[in-house]
């Protein structure tokens, strides 16, 4: 039980004792079996987030809030609580033996799992100071600790001031559900010992206090020059604190936030003040409960750092506001809403790492305003910002990936009802992909798909082999709801896909899949647009490249419609992504996409690269003056590379692309991975998940789940440098999967083993690789399917041995 401060000052501890209260609780204690990540010191003025699903946090790692994104520009960062901003954020300051120092240059950054710590070294005052910050699960708040050490011999009277900086106002596209910013007022509370902050124009709120009582509060005073922009106010508390030599004070603050009324953001205030210890030991919980999913324990432990922090990561995009719905968002700073072609992906390893209630919610969410939005036709929306405003409808791709995207959930977790729910969906979605946007009927639909360059939106290769794809995982749909002769139709129309992918889309003279497929006009308005891309940013091979297309274009006849490949971007390696490739061109066409690479990964668009950038591992942000991706390398492209590696039996290709992802990894941000490699555009990005997930979970360690039939398929293909690896903990609907792999000169050992022991484990190897198998000790014959020996088998535990 706490003591009064009264009782604790006869005990020389901790506070000056001008009034009775209760000492505040200590949350570093909770912190000692927690990891972290120190941040790089040349980072210190680069962005970091405390993440929670109602209220997020986003500053500087140097403990600032200066003004940061472009969106709503300069608004991306501070306390956000979807559909408004809360805050632009704080200072704190601290006077002592005639000195005023402010806390805005943190020597450290440290990066939790689920919070963060910047550490300040004051000499002049002998004083070093911890700020520590956590958002609260399911909260629309953020809990704050400083901690201040005194250092020095002698006891430090010491005043602090907290400088809170309210900007209420509306998300992005708030104009459009007539959300529109007022003047923010502040009235003081003293009751609550804290500040009320209310928009003038709405019922919008934010408060902050501490459980200290402050010795003055004042309002609209500037602390530490922060003047950020907007319709701002500011208000201060200030405590008197004596803190004896070679001792430490704790002050701990509270920020709530509401745009519904003042009552419930007091409510949350109190509730927040009053359980932190509580609401921090949940989240530390839930935290452990999302590591021990999906373990993995492999030779490259930069790899297996990466994979655990992207399970965090994950977590930290989930974005509930309870009038529109919960799902994934992203990525921060500028992406904190929903898209669809985003969680298309980033679902896909989300279902790998088990959290399957947030994948279930997120295409909930998906489908219901993609419905609203595009009045019930099946295209599936692009982009939707937190107050429900659908920006884009949807692009060409986004229809067709979705397909494939409730194939895999369905795979994975045997969910009929699911299966039964979205089916429909999916149905009207290719429907209208065919009538509306394949006028020619050459089923090819027209469009935009993943590269937003304009002009790009003929019959681009991304949405041919995705629809391709979305097609044969209807075949599989329509099966299993029994209606044979829709599945028949679906095989077909996927069938001669692959065959137009295949030849139509085929260009022998680049050693690669087209682009686009076009008309001879569209190509030489887009090539001109690429010549001066490229000579902007000095790409003389591929201006010479260019032209000498530009040279073949023009000699074509008037009428001609081709495949052609101008930008050598990324897109052209879906076909490999999706396994419809032949596998002659597939080898040929990676081979291809590995020029156009640097060290963190591949190319956006390949005609960026130039000749430094094979050993380029220099920063991406430095120099730019306004947002853009051009010259950018990502981390989706390199993961689609690494998965075509994997398809075509080539995993120490693969390999090389996670490698040089993961040099990306805590580049700046400790424990996350921007968006664009290194250091440039989102500091979080879902998606990258799936570019680590599909392929170690589904392709190293071969996980393949028919989770309906109680079948899940192991079809191992690991690196050759990996002669350990294990994956413990694995969801497959109401399966728990644990495989271990090992190997030495003569034999391989594969260990599987799993909750449910009537599931039937399907061991797959390339055919006559291995002459001796032997099941749990008995030698074994496999049998011949495909390209594959494969042996079956059920039970707990599973032990196979292959000798050469």
């Amino acid at each position: 039980m706490m003591k009064p401060l009264k009782t604790l000052c006869l005990a020389l501890l901790l506070f000056q004792c001008k009034t009775t209260q209760e000492t505040p609780t200590h949350l570093k204690s909770l912190f000692a079996d927690v990891e972290k990540l120190k941040g790089r010191t040349e980072y210190i003025n680069s962005p970091f987030v405390a993440a929670g699903d109602r209220v997020y946090l986003v500053g500087h790692q140097d403990g600032t809030f200066p003004d940061l994104g472009w969106h709503v520009t300069g608004e991306m960062g501070g306390i956000w609580d979807h559909p408004i901003k809360l805050m632009d954020g704080f200072t704190a300051e601290i006077a002592s033996e005639g000195q005023n120092v402010c806390l805005t240059k943190a020597d450290t950054f440290y990066n939790y799992p689920f919070a963060n710590e910047h550490l300040y070294q004051l000499p002049s005052l002998g004083l070093k100071v911890e700020r520590l910050q956590f958002v609260p699960d399911g909260k629309e708040a953020v809990a704050i600790e400083y901690t201040l050490f005194n250092e020095s011999d002698n006891p430090k009277k010491i005043t602090f001031h907290f400088n809170g900086v309210s900007d209420l106002r509306p998300t992005w596209l708030g104009e459009r559900t007539n959300m529109n910013d007022g003047k923010d007022e502040a009235t003081y509370d003293e009751s609550a010992k804290s500040w009320m902050i209310k928009d003038s124009l709405n019922e919008w709120y934010v408060a902050f206090g501490s459980t200290l009582t402050p010795v003055s509060h004042q309002q609209n005073t500037v602390h530490c020059d922060y003047k950020p922009a907007g319709k701002t106010t500011n208000a201060s508390l200030s405590y008197e604190l004596e803190i004896p030599a070679h001792s430490s004070a704790v002050i701990p603050f509270t920020i709530s936030g509401s745009y519904k009324s003042s009552s419930q953001v007091k409510e949350t205030y109190q509730d927040v003040q009053k359980n932190t210890v509580q609401l921090l030991k949940d989240k530390k919980e839930r935290y452990k409960a999302i590591a021990a999913k999906t373990q993995l324990t492999i030779p490259d432990k930069d790899i297996q750092l990466a994979f655990n922090w992207l399970k965090y990561n994950s977590d930290w995009l989930i974005r509930d506001v309870p009038e529109v719905g919960r799902g994934l968002a992203a990525g921060l700073p500028d992406y904190p809403w929903w898209f669809g072609v985003d969680n298309e992906y980033s679902l896909q390893g989300v279902l790998a790492i088990g959290n399957v209630d947030i994948v279930y919610k997120t295409i909930d969410l998906l489908v219901k305003e993609s419905e609203k939005v595009n009045k019930s036709n099946g295209r599936v929306l692009h982009e939707m910002s937190t107050n429900g405003a659908v920006f884009n409808p949807g692009n060409i791709n986004e229809t067709p990936q979705f397909a494939t995207l409730i194939w895999t959930v369905y795979k994975w977790t045997g969910n009929k009802e699911f299966l039964q729910k979205y089916y429909p969906f999916v149905n009207k979605g290719l429907d209208w992909l065919m009538k509306e946007n394949d006028k020619d009927g050459n089923l090819l639909p027209d469009g935009f798909g993943m590269m937003e360059i304009h002009g790009l939106n003929s019959e681009m290769i991304d949405v041919a082999a995705y629809t391709q794809k979305a097609f044969a995982d209807a075949a599989e749909m329509a099966s299993e709801m029994g209606d044979k002769t829709l599945s028949t139709n679906y095989q077909q129309a996927a069938n001669q896909l692959k065959q137009k992918i295949n030849t139509d889309f085929w260009a022998p003279e680049s050693q690669s899949y087209a682009d686009f497929i076009g008309t001879k006009e569209q190509t030489l308005h887009l090539i001109k647009d690429a010549i001066v891309r490229a000579d902007t940013l000095k790409k003389p091979w591929a201006i010479t490249e260019l032209k000498a297309t530009e040279a073949k274009v023009l000699g074509l006849p008037a009428k001609t419609k081709k495949g052609f490949v101008l930008f050598h971007n990324w897109v052209v390696n879906t076909p490999m992504e999706m396994g419809i490739a032949d596998t002659a061109k597939a080898l040929i066409a990676l081979e291809t996409g590995h020029k156009f690479v640097n060290p963190y990964g591949m190319f956006v668009t390949g005609i960026d690269r130039d000749e430094s950038a094979g050993k380029d591992v220099s920063s991406s942000a430095k120099g730019k003056k306004t947002f853009t991706y051009t010259g950018a390398v990502m981390t989706l492209p390199t993961g689609v590379q690494a998965i075509a590696e994997n398809n075509y039996g080539r995993p120490d290709q693969a390999l090389d692309y996670l490698k040089r992802m993961t040099r990306a990894f805590s580049f700046a941000l400790p424990g996350s991975m921007y968006e664009v490699s290194p250091d440039y555009g989102m500091f979080t990005q879902a998606w990258t998940l799936y570019s680590y997930a599909i392929p170690l979970v589904r392709q190293f360690f071969g996980i393949q789940p028919i989770a309906s039939k109680k079948i899940i398929r192991i079809q191992p293909q690991m690196p050759s440098t990996w002669d350990n690896a294990q994956l413990e903990n694995v969801t497959v609907g109401n399966n728990q999967l644990k495989v271990v792999y090992g190997k030495n000169l003569k034999t391989v050992k594969l260990t599987i083993e799993q909750s449910q022991e009537d599931w039937q484990i399907q061991l797959a190897f390339p055919a006559q690789k291995y002459r001796v198998w032997k099941l749990n000790g008995q030698p074994m014959n496999p049998k011949k399917a495909g390209n594959f020996d494969i042996i079956e088998a059920k039970g707990a535990k599973i032990e196979l041995e292959l000798e050469n």
